[in-house]
């Protein structure tokens, strides 16, 4: 089956996922769009687990504030190019948001990410095969003024 330039750019679109990538996705699923999804999906979660041993040492710090209440996380990189990624950013800054409702390290990553049905731990592994580095969500706090 031939697949179009067309078709590939839409899976780029909806993934994020490499040129090359989409086109063996397509080609793997008989260009069926979300058989290609799924076959990224596993790809990448197969490139999350090789990297994971890299270290990510770089990153950010996300805020985020109600009335009372902060929320502050750190969310590491390997590299600071990839920490001026806006799409890194944007999982930063909803980070942020999650650590705002649930506070402890282990109640955010397991919380549900903002628009997605997955957890803020999955979200986070889904983008290293996006994104391409490694890149963990390390620790969050908050903080609550007393009236």
């Amino acid at each position: 089956m031939s697949i179009s330039a067309a078709q590939v750019k839409e899976l780029r679109d909806l993934t994020g996922a490499g040129m090359m990538d989409c086109k063996a996705a397509l080609t793997e699923t008989n260009g069926n769009m979300e058989e290609a999804v799924d076959w990224l999906r596993k790809k990448g979660i197969s490139k999350a687990d090789k990297k994971a041993g890299r270290t990510a040492a770089e990153g950010l710090i996300g805020v985020d504030n109600g009335v009372r209440e902060a929320a502050v996380v750190e969310v590491n990189s390997e590299t600071d190019f990839v920490a001026r990624n806006a799409a890194f950013q944007e999982i930063v800054a909803n980070v942020a948001k999650v650590a705002l409702a649930y506070g402890t390290t282990e109640a955010v990553a397991a919380a549900k990410y903002p628009g997605s049905d997955k957890s803020v731990a999955d979200t986070i592994k889904d983008a290293v095969g996006t994104i391409g580095e490694n890149m963990g969500f390390r620790r969050s706090a908050k903080l609550t003024v007393p009236h």
